[in-house]
């Protein structure tokens, strides 16, 4: 099983400088139902990944939000968005609902391919809980549009037979005390086709809430985007 670059690597912030190279987000909304959104492009960006949360999170999630932030520091956009709307978050099947929040995910990939500043950028999907499900789901129909998908935290099992059509080079991070979650996403990992890699980060429960636990998963996120999407850092 690929574990992944060696742990021996630079951090995300030693290789590509600090965070005040990043631009700011501006607010945006997903055409069409206008789901809010927070796109950022960094000067010189190459590459674009876009956030799916998980069930119960938004476009504010405080995870997701520093990721997005220790890529913006290398040099990459991101886009952190709402996967539904007001009323559709009050019918909780709809969280679960992953053809659902897959179409999202692709709407969302289409808008930002009519986006003069965004349509050039290798894209990339990072996906929490369900939304690692969606994000496979989505790249299952997508094809070679999507370069590479993170998984944190994920639930990559709730992708049934779509997990048999990714080839899209897929990164699975998991806790190394989610016990349950481990299990799932070996299974899964067992059915992608694409190049893949599983790291577990010990000691790290679901939300990765432990001292370093998830600076480690934006380590091993940056590095994989950065290998597969080919994406640099501004000089």
């Amino acid at each position: 099983m690929d574990r992944g670059p060696s742990a021996t690597r630079p951090g995300p912030f030693e290789a590509a400088g600090t965070r005040d190279r990043a631009a700011e987000p501006r607010a945006v909304c997903i055409p069409p139902l206008g789901l809010a959104g927070a796109l950022c492009i960094p000067k010189g960006a190459a590459a674009l990944v876009v956030f799916a949360h998980g069930s119960g999170s938004s476009r504010l999630s405080p995870r997701n939000m520093a990721v997005a932030q220790a890529l913006n520091a290398q040099g990459m956009a991101t886009l952190l968005f709402d996967l539904l709307t007001v009323e559709e978050e009050a019918d909780r099947t709809n969280v679960f609902n992953i053809p659902l929040l897959a179409g999202r995910i692709v709407e969302a990939l289409d808008w930002l391919g009519r986006e003069p500043d965004a349509q050039d950028l290798r894209l990339g999907l990072f996906g929490a809980s369900t939304g690692a499900a969606a994000a496979l789901v989505a790249a299952a129909r997508l094809g070679d549009r999507v370069g590479a998908i993170v998984s944190r935290g994920g639930r990559p099992d709730l992708a049934g037979e779509a997990l048999d059509r990714v080839h899209t080079p897929t990164l699975l991070i998991v806790g190394g005390a989610d016990f349950v979650v481990i299990d799932l996403n070996e299974q899964a990992f067992a059915r992608l086709r694409g190049p893949k890699a599983l790291e577990i980060v010990p000691g790290a429960s679901h939300l990765f809430p432990e001292p370093g636990a998830l600076e480690a998963v934006i380590d091993h996120a940056a590095h994989w985007f950065q290998r597969y999407l080919h994406a640099r850092a501004p000089d």
